[in-house]
């Protein structure tokens, strides 16, 4: 079993900056695949992909996010950041992590994060 847990969200003014952390606890083996989403407040709206670390390439991003966010990790794979910068009303969410293996996905119980002046 693979347990996330998030944290860092917060209100924040539009422009301003804010660090995710998704402390991963568990066994990790093998191709390591971790996945940040965002779900917005409105009915309806799906969850939809952020960025992406793993051991197997470069971060990926969303193209909302690319420039503004950045994603990184420990040695050990222990913390996921998603660093956010130039925050804007539409990146108002809650954020989670998902850790990906071959037959499901780990997911954190998310942090909230509200752009707003």
């Amino acid at each position: 079993q693979v347990q996330l847990v998030e944290s860092g969200g917060g209100l924040v003014q539009p422009g301003g900056s804010l660090r995710l952390s998704c402390a991963v606890s568990g066994r990790i083996s093998g191709d390591t695949i971790i996945d940040w989403y965002r779900q917005a407040p409105a009915p309806g709206k799906l969850r939809e992909f952020v960025a992406r670390i793993s051991s197997l390439g470069p971060p990926a991003y969303a193209d909302s996010v690319k420039g503004r966010f950045t994603v990184s990790r420990d040695n050990a794979w222990t913390t996921v950041y998603l660093q956010m910068d130039s925050l804007r009303s539409e990146d108002t969410a809650a954020y989670y992590c998902g850790y990906r293996t071959s037959r499901t996905t780990y997911w954190g119980q998310g942090t909230q994060v509200t752009v707003s002046s």
